[in-house]
């Protein structure tokens, strides 16, 4: 166990952080804790004032403080892009999906409240979380898996991530969205990387 966490340093100091960050947020009164995030998302109102911190703060929070299941994903998928990449190229992924999802995401959002088609107080909407880094490395593992079955698991990130558009979306189901596409454009970082190391190891499941 402890070689298999070795193999994916960045993955599980990570997933310790949002432990730590998770306890925190069940010692807080709901008011508080709403208040303590929202200083801490990227939202629009705090990207125009601070957006490095805000940028790099929001994805060590959890919104629901549940954390188990971002143990398991982060096992299945961060983990393993994070032995195939390298620590570097996976951080990398993970930086571009996060950032690029958020701040497109927000760029629409401000040009819907700009048009009337969302509301004013939507500036200070709260959102933190991981989840764009998650899907940005779900979608880059498609690069892992040889032919035929990367189309086959490919096909199934594209349609996990693309149904909530279909149906009344919301910035976050557009964010994440963009952060697959950001991690599919991600094919120089893996350059060299692309065939399976075990060809009878299977393919991971998009989550969800």
């Amino acid at each position: 166990m402890w070689a298999y966490v070795r193999s994916a340093p960045g993955t599980y100091v990570w997933l310790a952080v949002l432990f730590v960050t998770t306890v925190a947020l069940h010692h807080m009164s709901p008011e508080f804790e709403q208040e303590f995030l929202r200083q801490r998302s990227t939202n629009i109102h705090e990207l125009s004032r601070h957006p490095v911190r805000v940028l790099v703060a929001s994805a060590m929070w959890i919104d629901g403080g549940y954390w188990l299941p971002y143990a398991v994903l982060y096992s299945v998928f961060h983990a393993r892009a994070e032995r195939w990449l390298g620590t570097a190229r996976w951080l990398a992924v993970c930086a571009a999906a996060h950032v690029l999802a958020t701040l497109i995401s927000e760029g629409a959002l401000a040009k819907a409240i700009g048009d009337g088609l969302a509301p004013q107080s939507a500036v200070d909407t709260l959102d933190v979380g991981v989840s764009y880094a998650l899907s940005g490395v779900v979608a880059v593992l498609a690069y892992r898996i040889g032919p035929p079955w990367r189309y086959g698991y490919l096909a199934a990130v594209l349609a996990f991530y693309g149904f909530p558009l279909t149906a009344e979306p919301t910035f976050t189901d557009f964010g994440h969205f963009v952060s697959v596409l950001v991690g599919l454009a991600c094919c120089p970082l893996v350059r060299g990387r692309e065939r399976v190391r075990n060809p009878k190891e299977t393919a991971p499941a998009p989550p969800g």
